[in-house]
Order: structure tokens, then sequence, then C-alpha cells
């Protein structure tokens, strides 16, 4: 399938070959996607480079630290240089201090709250504000979200109030962009073994929570993500806008 030829997709928040960013990325490039990379770290950089050279695969990669407005704006001027409009954006980032991570929720400090805030949601505005200027024929942006934003999940705690501050986003953004054809949407993906997912304790317990109780009695992979992902960069969903898509096997839909 080409769901997506034609189209020049940019991806934030590959740290390495497990994350969620990158299986998105390599079902874009099947599904005919031209790519393009933002890293923070200049080890992600490396990373994302090595892996390209692997798979063979041409892309533009640009450094872009999400914390700051001035490195945003530099990103995206240079993507613009390089490859003028883009089609899809794939934002997958998300951070939050390890301690913030476990124990009680109430305990989180105000600075862990506002890192979280800061790198997970607010770097979606930050990100489609910069965008928009490359979209010049309306696009997609797409996030990535977990139940944690909307049920409360052990040890999720902080991350789970900045992914419910980011499905609120999608909404709004939505709202604002789609007078230009711009649509936004997220992805609530069941739990996959990624680096990030190593920093919530009992994470292997989720897994297994997973298997025993989703409707599809297991755990969802990134191949699975990025389909649904390519779905909505693609024309197949011109129609729909502010939207979070489960892709957890059905566990959402399951009561205590």
């Amino acid at each position: 399938m080409t769901i997506l030829a034609g189209k020049t997709i940019l991806i934030m928040g590959v740290a390495n070959k497990r994350s969620i960013g990158w299986g998105v990325a390599m079902r874009a490039a099947q599904f005919g996607a031209k790519l393009a990379f933002t890293y923070n770290s200049d080890r992600a950089g490396e990373q994302i480079h090595k892996l390209l050279a692997e798979e063979d695969i041409t892309a533009t990669v640009v450094h872009c630290n999400v914390t700051d407005d001035n490195s945003i704006d530099a990103a995206f001027a240079q993507l613009g240089s390089e490859l003028g409009n883009i089609d899809g954006v794939v934002h997958s980032i998300a951070h939050a201090n390890v301690e913030d991570l476990q124990g009680e929720y109430v305990a989180t400090s105000r600075e862990g709250y506002l890192l979280a805030q800061n790198i997970s949601a607010y770097s979606l505005v930050a990100s489609a504000r910069a965008a928009r200027t490359l979209m010049q024929h309306g696009g997609s942006i797409v996030t990535m979200s977990y139940l944690g934003g909307e049920r409360a999940v052990d040890n999720y705690n902080v991350m789970g109030v900045a992914k419910a501050a980011l499905e609120s986003s999608v909404r709004y953004l939505a709202k604002d962009l789609g007078k230009e054809q711009i649509r936004v949407n997220a992805i609530s993906a069941g739990p996959i073994r990624t680096l990030a997912a190593k920093g919530v304790r009992g994470f292997n317990d989720v897994l297994h929570a997973m298997e025993e109780k989703a409707p599809l009695k297991r755990n969802v992979d990134a191949k699975e993500v990025g389909d649904v992902t390519a779905f909505l960069l693609s024309d197949l969903s011109s129609g729909m806008t502010g939207e979070v898509l489960h892709v957890d096997g059905g566990y959402h839909i399951i009561g205590l």
C-alpha cells in the first residue's frame, strides 16, 4: 500500500530502535512517506542516523529542544529550507522525573509537575504552532497518549496528568487549526516496552494485566500503533480531527 506516497512526514521523539516513534517511522516509510526527524540529545541523533543507515533510508534529521522556543523555531526553519512543505507531524515526546513515576501522586514536586507538563504536553502546542507554517496545503498532526490520561493508573502519576493535558490540547488545537485543513488527533496506545517505560515502576505488571484482561488477550506492538498512525496521517482519515483512538487491544473498554 502507498497511502502516504508523496507525503513528507516529520517524526519527533525517536530515542532508539524500541521507540514507538521509530516503529511509526518504519510503517510510514513502508506506506510511501518521505521522512524527516527531530532529536534532542546528541545520543538520540546518533541513534537515528545509525538506524537510517541500517534501513538504507535517506531522511532529513535536525536538532530540536522542545523546551526552548528558539530551538523549535530554528529546527522548523531548517526543515522549511530543506523540505519546503510538510504534510504530517508525529509527536512522540514525553518525559517525567523517575521519582515522580512511583508512590503517591500527591507527593509530586512543583518542579516535577512543570517538567512533565512542559515536555509531554506543551511541546505539542509549540510544535503545532511551528509546523502550521510548513503545512501550506493542510496536513495531519498525531500525538501519542496512554490510558493513564483518562484513569488513575498506579505509578503513572504526573505523566497521567500530563497526558490528560495532551489529549485536551488535541481538541483545542483541532479547533484552531481546522480552518487551515490541519487535523490533530491522538493515539492512546497500550503499554509497549520502550526506554521510557522502564522508568514506570511495576510496568511488567501492567503488561500482564493487558494480556489477562484485554479483549484481544495480548499486548500491542509499535507496528500496530504505526498502522493506525499512518491511517491518521493519510487522506483516508480526512474527515477526522480532535479524536483519541485507542490501540490497546480493547483494554480501555473493560470495567473493574
